[in-house]
């Protein structure tokens, strides 16, 4: 098991950019992937960006790419979502999810644990 926390989120202005934190619990975070995903009111939950257990692989929305980046600190058992350019539609709960599924994965039914959420809202 790994318990997930996410940190960061906030109201920001259009243009601005946020560093969101998921801090993992546990030995065991080496292994697993990770992923970020957001859930606007009334809209589905979407994948933003994913990462594999190295941290050498990603994959990105094409909402996030040029925008966003993914990494992570194994030995700080954290992952990060670095947004940058923010746009009012990025407005939404953004979740940290972790999966032992090996390499890149951005199907959020593959993720097991998922943090509780941090809220960003961008205004314009």
């Amino acid at each position: 098991q790994v318990q997930l926390v996410e940190s960061g989120g906030g109201l920001v202005q259009a243009g601005d950019s946020l560093r969101l934190s998921c801090a993992a619990s546990g030995r065991t975070f080496r292994s697993y992937s990770m992923g970020w995903f957001r859930q606007a009111p009334g809209k589905e939950r979407e994948v933003v960006a994913a990462i594999n257990y190295s941290g050498i692989s990603t994959y990105y929305a094409d909402s996030a790419k040029g925008r966003f980046t993914i990494s992570r600190d194994n030995a700080k058992n954290t992952v990060y979502l670095q947004m940058n350019s923010l746009k009012p539609e990025d407005t939404a709960i953004y979740y940290c999810a972790a999966t032992r599924v090996s390499g890149v994965v951005y199907a959020g039914e593959k993720y097991a644990y998922w943090g509780q959420g941090t809220q960003v809202t961008v205004s314009s």
